[in-house]
């Protein structure tokens, strides 16, 4: 599989651009029950409602798929809107709105106001629930990334999470035109945004084996999106201190290692702050805010080439800051 997303991406790169070609920074996101989002749109900002900030911005949501079973993949490139949260669906021509949303919104707008005259392309699979370790107790019930993953039976065996990704991804790469005016499209790889590891929390021995599952994981989704000479950025969301998760501490630890040894990572923090709507889950607030704290982590990175750590301080305003070892 992997082998077909890089010749499908290679071919979406070399296609002769028109002189109408556009030129989009495509940003990945992915992980867990808190990358689906489970924000709620009735209480969005009427502008955000309206889809005001978001302008020009395409998304191409894929579908969820289960460990065990034939990759789907299935979505379309369209225009972001509110709806993209938790139980989103598409057959790739129609689509099933969530009355819930992620962090995406937010972190749309954030990134027009820093680069207004860019076209921007989300590409988005995540999985409630999901590990990264396929030993983790999650993985029965909700699946995992693990790559090397073996179980499962007939066509299913060895299909996964991370199948699941790289299936979305083909179908995103195989629609050349994103905004559907007649001219094959450029993708260009800018950044990563990964919101995950709570699953990978619930016993010390996977919790320990987090920060090198995490570091294989994002390498090899760095290469399926094309990584250039130039490490494509990858943004961590910090999970919470929340008391649900035994062993988050570790998993916590293992995030910030990570990003220490990495040179082009940030994590944010601001997770911490979030009030929750669930014993899992950010409220409606903390959504909002996560999509634009993302922003300014990729946004801080591409400026200096460096690692962060993005800290929210006591009257919630955000700075950022380089890790030390």
């Amino acid at each position: 599989m992997r082998s077909i997303i890089l010749l499908s991406l290679l071919a979406f790169l070399v296609t002769g651009p028109s002189t109408l070609a556009k030129e989009f920074r495509l940003y990945y996101l992915g992980g867990q029950s808190n990358m689906d989002g489970y924000g709620k749109v009735s209480e969005l900002p009427e502008d955000l409602k309206a889809g005001k900030g978001c302008e020009g911005v395409h998304i191409f949501h894929g579908n969820m798929g289960l460990d065990g079973k034939k990759p789907d993949g299935r979505g379309a490139w369209m225009q972001l809107r509110p709806g993209h949260g938790r139980d989103f669906k598409s057959d790739g021509s129609r689509h099933s709105y969530s009355d819930r949303f992620g962090l995406e919104l937010t972190l749309a707008r954030t990134l027009k106001k820093q680069y207004p005259g860019a076209h921007i392309a989300f590409i988005k699979y995540s999985r409630g629930g999901t590990a990264i370790d396929s030993k983790a107790g999650a993985q029965k019930r909700f699946g995992a990334w693990d790559p090397d993953w073996s179980g499962g039976e007939g066509e299913g065996r060895g299909i996964n999470q991370y199948d699941h990704f790289q299936a979305t991804l083909k179908y995103a790469f195989a629609d050349k035109d994103l905004d559907d005016d007649g001219e094959s499209d450029i993708l260009v790889p800018s950044g990563i945004f990964w919101m995950q590891g709570e699953s990978d929390a619930d016993s010390e021995e996977v919790a320990r084996r987090y920060e090198s599952n995490l570091g294989e994981l994002m390498n090899l989704i760095r290469k399926d999106l094309g990584e250039t000479e130039k490490k494509i950025p990858v943004v961590i969301g910090r999970i919470t201190n929340w008391k649900v998760w035994k062993f988050g501490g570790i998993v916590r630890e293992a995030q910030a290692s990570f990003v220490r040894k990495d040179g082009r990572s940030a994590l944010v923090t601001s997770t911490d702050s979030y009030k929750n709507s669930d014993p899992w889950h950010y409220d409606t607030a903390g959504y909002l805010d996560l999509g634009e704290q993302f922003a300014k982590a990729v946004i801080s990175l591409e400026k200096s080439g460096k690692m962060a750590l993005l800290v929210i301080g006591p009257d919630n305003n955000a700075d950022l800051h380089p890790v030390l070892d």
